[in-house]
């Protein structure tokens, strides 16, 4: 079923997310500080795209998509306001801090007890997130073209928003893998950190992870 779905942010996850959005054929409005600048973006995306302030994008979407730095998240959440409320958000944000990284190893700014999902939903506890779009480079956000169909961890405290979001990525070429309530966060934003090593490393930016089993 075709939803209209608000991405919150201007970056490059927030227009692979959003054009792939507009590729599956439903509406799509993504949201910035300053909405002018992604008038290029909506001439060209057709007449299912439209832009708006973080507010204007939270209240327009069926399902949020949150794409934003990880150190501008919570501010985002909150600039999003009620637009959030009882709607299905994936969080695709990780806690990355403003560091170089180590022998290809980045920083986070949260410690391991705590996750930053869980941040964004004690500041919105009405909303429904769920960690989603997080371990993976917007490369192969979209329909993935890989030797087999990769797995994407989920998790969040709603288990209909967890059905929800396990049906978008199933329409977006990925098994989700439902690891239960937001505390799961503490261990999905670190793959992450996994996921960049060999991108950092070896240049090799073009991978996913699998859960397999017998």
């Amino acid at each position: 079923m075709k939803k209209t779905i608000g991405v919150i942010g201007s970056g490059q996850v927030g227009q692979t997310l959003a054009d792939g959005f507009l590729k599956h054929g439903h509406a799509v409005m993504r949201g910035s500080r300053d909405p002018a600048k992604l008038a290029d973006w909506q001439a060209k995306a057709g007449a299912d795209a439209k832009v708006g302030t973080f507010a204007e994008t939270a209240a327009f979407g069926e399902v949020i998509v949150l794409a934003v730095k990880g150190t501008a998240a919570e501010e985002a959440v909150a600039l999003a306001g009620d637009g959030l409320s009882g709607k299905t958000v994936l969080d695709a944000t990780n806690p990355i801090a403003d560091a170089p990284p180590t022998n290809g190893v980045i920083s986070f700014f949260t410690s391991g007890n705590e996750s930053l999902m869980e941040r964004l939903q004690a500041k919105a506890p009405r909303a429904r997130f769920v960690k989603a779009f997080s371990s993976v480079g917007a490369a192969l956000m979209i329909d993935p073209d890989l030797a087999t169909r990769p797995t994407m961890f989920i998790c969040g405290d709603d288990e209909g928003a967890r059905q929800e979001a396990t049906a978008i990525l199933a329409e977006v070429g990925w098994e989700a893998e439902d690891m239960g309530r937001a505390v799961a966060a503490r261990a999905i934003e670190p793959l992450c950190i996994l996921w960049c090593i060999p991108g950092f490393l070896r240049n090799d930016w073009v991978h996913a992870f699998k859960m397999l089993r017998k």
